[in-house]
């Protein structure tokens, strides 16, 4: 969640109540503008209420534009329904809705079955409100484990994560609030991840685990888990230290699975001993579900499990947060019914050529240089040719904003702070209609940019409101 702060005296707006929003206010009069920052003194008809908060979020981004999320903008009308239908339950309260329970459990089984745990009825996991709650649930797991096997030397020794400094920033934000040094590998020419050699040599006595990811935020593109796996397999070989890798598959592990089949980066490879992913991004799910899973009961340390009894029954709970509606696991597990392996595949697929194609056809423009091509997770990353003087692509982003489109321009980390991209998500509900039609309006606008004498955003901080 973004921090906030209070309102300045110059924010406060009155706001205007149009007569035509609804039925006389019988307290105040249907005209009496309400504040802004503090709470009315006198309730209002819902129909007013309704309207007046309407109205501002029209102001807000069409998010089937938006191509800088990952998160699932589009769900089929059923789904939506079941959700509105169990908006109301509270998932922890398994007591009470033991059948929303019974079906996050079935998710879990079936995620553990896509994963090819050796045995998915040994594997535990849990739903979360996202990646970033599924991430600190597995680097707890990660820290509490090497606790156990360090007891004589912790809490004197410092424990460390190893991990590529193209990270999603839920890692950083755990090694900070739970005091674990983060190694990270910084880039280094066109490699834009973790290299698993250099991964290895930053593992010592203290640290807790490695994170490949499955789908870089940055770009697109996947971590080699496997090669990993085997550089620490090396490393156990010539000192003994066995060290464990956790898997952030935010995106890809609900790709990869049914478009790359013969990629090993999970529980095939004994080394990985969590995987988490996003319900809601290519899960295809609204926001905010995620799943952690562990291969079995000996990578969850039992102590780490809460069990709770005061909303009936006896309840085993892994979570960061206690309440959490229920609507999306159901949904997770509509789509899982709905759509099966073959379903998914096909989604995937779809998305998968739409970004591969749009790809090609950007840099078919002449314009552009691409960095990944969606042949991965179908998101693709792109920066001006070099030939292009004339504007930049945080020219390209702020001008595309002009006809509704929200495409991310940001620079990449160290060591290739002087890279800046665009960054183009495909998800389900961006078709290839959509895309032709993204082509079209950045084609129009090309010679503009092109007469430009110079890129207009020399200050590429305030160049985009997006950050990593």
């Amino acid at each position: 969640m973004a921090l906030h702060k209070g309102p300045q005296k110059h924010q406060e707006r009155v706001l205007s109540v149009n007569p035509f929003f609804g039925e006389a206010n019988p307290v105040g009069g249907m005209t009496e503008a309400p504040p802004t920052h503090r709470l009315p003194d006198a309730p209002m008809p819902p129909t007013t209420a309704y309207q007046l908060v309407h109205d501002e979020l029209m102001l807000d981004g069409n998010s089937r534009l938006n191509l800088a999320t990952f998160v699932s903008t589009w769900m089929e009308p059923q789904a939506g329904v079941l959700m509105s239908e169990c908006r109301d339950k509270n998932m922890i309260d398994k007591d009470e809705y033991p059948r929303t329970a019974e079906l996050e459990r079935r998710c879990v089984a079936m995620l553990a079955d896509l994963w090819n745990a050796p045995d998915p009825a040994a594997a535990v996991g849990c739903s979360t409100t996202g990646s970033s709650e599924a991430c600190m649930l597995a680097g707890m797991a990660l820290k509490r484990r090497w606790t156990q096997r360090n007891a004589d030397r912790y809490p004197g020794a410092r424990p460390n994560l190893v991990m590529g400094i193209n990270v999603q920033v839920c890692w950083e934000k755990f090694c900070n609030f739970w005091e674990v040094e983060a190694r990270l590998i910084p880039m280094d020419g066109d490699r834009y991840h973790l290299d698993p050699r250099a991964a290895a040599e930053l593992c010592d006595e203290n640290t807790i685990g490695v994170v490949g990811i499955l789908g870089s935020t940055f770009d697109g593109s996947y971590e080699p888990i496997a090669e990993l796996c085997a550089a620490l397999d090396a490393l156990q070989e010539r000192t003994g230290l066995d060290i464990p890798v956790h898997v952030d598959g935010a995106s890809g592990a609900m790709v990869a699975p049914f478009l790359d089949e013969d990629l090993v980066w999970d529980f095939r490879l004994p080394r990985v001993a969590s995987i988490n992913t996003s319900g809601h991004k290519y899960g295809l799910v609204y926001p905010g579900v995620g799943w952690a899973l562990w291969r079995d009961s000996e990578a969850l340390p039992e102590e780490l499990v809460f069990r709770v009894n005061y909303l009936g029954g006896d309840m085993p709970t892994f979570a960061l947060n206690f309440s959490r509606p229920g609507a999306q696991v159901v949904a997770q597990y509509y789509n899982f019914l709905r759509l099966g392996r073959e379903g998914y595949r096909a989604v995937q697929q779809s998305t998968r050529d739409v970004a591969r194609s749009l790809a090609d056809r950007l840099e078919g423009l002449g314009d552009f240089r691409l960095l990944t091509r969606g042949d991965e997770l179908p998101v693709f990353a792109l920066t001006t040719a070099d030939h292009v003087t004339a504007y930049d692509v945080f020219d390209v982003s702020r001008r595309m904003r002009e006809s509704g489109w929200l495409v991310p321009a940001y620079t990449f980390p160290a060591n290739r702070e002087d890279l800046s991209v665009l960054r183009i998500v495909c998800r389900n509900g961006f078709s290839h209609d959509l895309a032709d039609l993204f082509l079209d309006d950045l084609t129009r606008l090309l010679p503009e940019l092109r007469r430009q004498p110079h890129p207009l955003n020399r200050d590429k901080e305030a160049a985009t409101s997006f950050h990593h």
